[in-house]
C-alpha cells in the first residue's frame, strides 16, 4: 500500500511569517492540531503543531499575533513521498520520533500529510501484502511515545541541573 492511499490530501498550511494566532485559527476552523510550514515556493520547510504554540505562548511575554511561525517552529521536518511504501513512511515515523508526515510530491511541494492515526485506522489485524497489521502500528506508536517520555525526562533533568 502507497502513502498516496491513506494520507490526508486537501491539507491547509501555513507561512513562516504568519502568526500563531493566524495558525491557531487555521487549526481551530480545519479541526487540526499541525500544519505544514511551507516556503513562498510552496516547499515544506517546517511543520507546526498546536503543541508548539501552547508552549510558545507559555514561556514568553507575548501575544498570539506577535509571534510569528518561524520563531517557533523547528527549521527541520521529516517526510515521506506521496509514492512511498506505508512501511517506509511507518519507519520514518518511529526512527524520527514523530507522528505526522507531511507528504510531498515529486516536485518537492505539499501534496498531503499522514499521521498514526491514519495508520491506524487503515491498519489489519493481519499484514497483507497491501497492508499493515494492527500490531505494527500500535508498536510503532507506543515506540514513538516511550521516545517522547524519555526526551522529556532528560530535559527535565537538564533543567532541574540548570539551576541548581
Amino acid at each position: 500500500m502507497k502513502v498516496r492511499d491513506l494520507m490526508v490530501k486537501n491539507v491547509s498550511t501555513c507561512k513562516p511569517d504568519q502568526n500563531l494566532a493566524e495558525v491557531a485559527a487555521i487549526m481551530w476552523k480545519e479541526r487540526c492540531g499541525s500544519l505544514p510550514v511551507v516556503d513562498e515556493a510552496g516547499n515544506v520547510t517546517s511543520i507546526i503543531t498546536d503543541r508548539d504554540i501552547c508552549i510558545a505562548l507559555g514561556t514568553r511575554n507575548s501575544t498570539a499575533a506577535q509571534v510569528r511561525v518561524k520563531d517557533v517552529s523547528l527549521p527541520r521536518v521529516f517526510t515521506c513521498g506521496f509514492g512511498d511504501e506505508i512501511r517506509l513512511a511507518l519507519n520514518t515515523m518511529v526512527s524520527q520520533n514523530v507522528r505526522r508526515l507531511p507528504v510531498i510530491d515529486s516536485n518537492g511541494k505539499i501534496a498531503g500529510i499522514l499521521s498514526i492515526d491514519d495508520l491506524l485506522l487503515h491498519s489489519q489485524k493481519r499484514a497483507t501484502k497491501s497492508g499493515i497489521s494492527e500490531e505494527r502500528v500500535v508498536d510503532a506508536a507506543k515506540s514513538i511515545l516511550k521516545a517522547r517520555r524519555r526526551d522529556r525526562v532528560h530535559e527535565a533533568a537538564e533543567l532541574v541541573a540548570t539551576h541548581a
